[in-house]
């Protein structure tokens, strides 16, 4: 049996992920795919209660490799109980979020060593990487403004803007090393536009498998 397909979807605050998430997901079902959609952190009940902790704003105390640690403790956790079997059984999965964001919030944001994170990568997930990245790009301003907008910042969007600079940064840096599985989308357009570079960059992908 051929295994499915892994996509995921990056970005930083405010670039639309949940919108453009149900719309992924809308474009693979018509074309007949049985899709997972998950998050990370979360996904399975263990790893969505690491998450609550990893962004409650009350948490003002974790240190950067406690956090770090709890990402691949949530990570270890969501691939042993449904990415590896999904696509094991040929399924997809199409996640919000997976490791790039480790290096990109926990490396950029919080100046880990990626030589660590790197080391947690192949222990946790082997060989397994996505096999097709979504980056969701904007400005740093404007996708800050566009979280404001959502209520109650959670411990991550209390970040200062050099954070998420280094963020970006981060992501725009793996793209360019990973051109094999990166497509960066222009995400300070609006929903039309998006979605239009979405359909052009999905076409082939759907068209191959």
């Amino acid at each position: 049996m051929k295994k499915g397909l892994f996509i995921t979807l990056e970005g930083g605050e405010g670039a639309g992920k949940s919108t453009q998430m149900a719309y992924v997901e809308e474009c693979l079902k018509k074309a007949g795919k049985t899709v997972h959609v998950t998050r990370e952190p979360g996904g399975t009940a263990l790893s969505e209660l690491i998450r609550g902790l990893l962004l409650d704003h009350r948490q003002t105390a974790m240190d950067a490799d406690t956090e770090l640690l709890l990402m691949f403790a949530a990570r270890a956790q969501h691939l042993a109980e449904l990415i590896r079997p999904a696509l094991d059984a040929g399924q997809w999965v199409l996640c919000d979020r997976f490791t790039d964001a480790t290096y990109a919030y926990q490396g950029g944001g919080r100046g880990i060593d990626i030589k660590r994170i790197s080391a947690l990568e192949d222990w946790v997930q082997g060989s397994l990487r996505p096999d097709l990245t979504l980056l969701l790009d904007l400005p740093i301003d404007v996708g800050m403004s566009r979280a404001g907008e959502r209520g109650e910042l959670d411990r991550f969007e209390r970040e200062q803007q050099d954070f998420f600079e280094r963020v970006r940064a981060t992501y725009l840096k793996l793209a360019e090393q990973h051109p094999d599985r990166y497509r960066i989308v222009d995400a300070s357009q609006d929903i039309p536009q998006v979605q239009a570079q979405i359909d052009a960059i999905l076409a082939p992908v759907l068209e191959e498998s």
